[in-house]
């Protein structure tokens, strides 16, 4: 599982030029996932999102939660990240697991930040999406999990 975490100002997705889904600040997550994958690396990756320290305190540092500043996260599956781009100039996308894997883990990423008391909303799985973000920082970090750990 990869996932390529960005602290937001707002985001929202839309398919077909409607609004699907939206989170006012905190966390845009892009999500791949691999054929590996299984349900507690989505715990694990959520337990990690949850955790993570990536908004200012009173003193600007980067010293609180997504669940300390009662965040939201906005939650967007994206199988082109698990992209092979070493040979040639198509990318291969044979990493990505296939949609009835990838979808269910999708959501129980989504259950387990809700589980954790975040409010959490998800784009369309496999549609094509247009995703709008305001990145704010820009703070954007990559997790890799795999073996129930974030790499």
């Amino acid at each position: 599982m990869r996932i390529v975490l960005q602290r937001v100002s707002a985001a929202s997705v839309a398919v077909d030029g409607v609004v699907v889904a939206s989170s006012g600040a905190g966390l845009l997550l892009l999500v791949g996932i691999s054929p590996d994958d299984v349900e507690r690396d989505a715990e694990a990756a959520a337990a990690k999102i949850a955790g993570l320290r990536v908004f200012a305190d009173e003193a600007g540092k980067m010293n609180r939660s997504v669940v300390d500043v009662a965040g939201e996260v906005l939650v967007v599956s994206q199988f082109t990240l698990l992209a092979d781009v070493r040979k040639g100039r198509r990318p291969s996308f044979t990493g990505a697991a296939a949609p009835d894997h990838a979808n269910p883990l999708i959501d129980r990423l989504v259950e387990a930040l809700q589980t954790l008391g975040l409010v959490t909303a998800q784009g369309v799985f496999g549609a094509k999406m247009a995703v709008d973000l305001v990145n704010d920082g820009p703070v954007t970090l990559v997790l890799d999990v795999s073996d129930g750990v974030v790499r």
